[in-house]
């Protein structure tokens, strides 16, 4: 299964969520956070996910630390205080988006 190209929009806003509910994720375990999520169905490269995390934290809303683990220097990214509340407004972007395209398309919503 391929990377789905509708996660390229998401991408931050998946980013910044990962980030709000663990606190700090390195590169390598934000991918697997996403494909365990999902079942498998998403794929997150490291192509896509390194050029987000990049402009994330150009923009402010991550910061990075180092830690040694195993003996390997671990990159960690975590949201700052301008990330934290950027969270809030990504989500209710995304959840309309959502909505819109639900009545767009004639889509029903999932209900479990």
């Amino acid at each position: 299964m391929s990377t789905n190209p509708l996660l390229k929009g998401t991408l931050q806003t998946i980013i910044l969520k990962l980030l709000e509910d663990n606190e700090k994720m390195y590169g390598y375990e934000i991918t697997q956070k996403v494909k365990e999520l999902t079942v498998g169905e998403l794929k997150l490269t490291e192509g896509a996910l390194y050029p987000a995390l990049h402009k994330l934290e150009a923009d402010g809303l991550l910061e990075t630390f180092t830690d040694v683990v195993d003996n390997r220097v671990r990159k960690y990214y975590r949201l700052t205080q301008q990330g934290s509340q950027e969270v809030t407004n990504k989500l209710q972007e995304a959840q309309a988006f959502i909505e819109h395209l639900q009545l767009l398309l004639n889509l029903k919503p999932h209900t479990s």
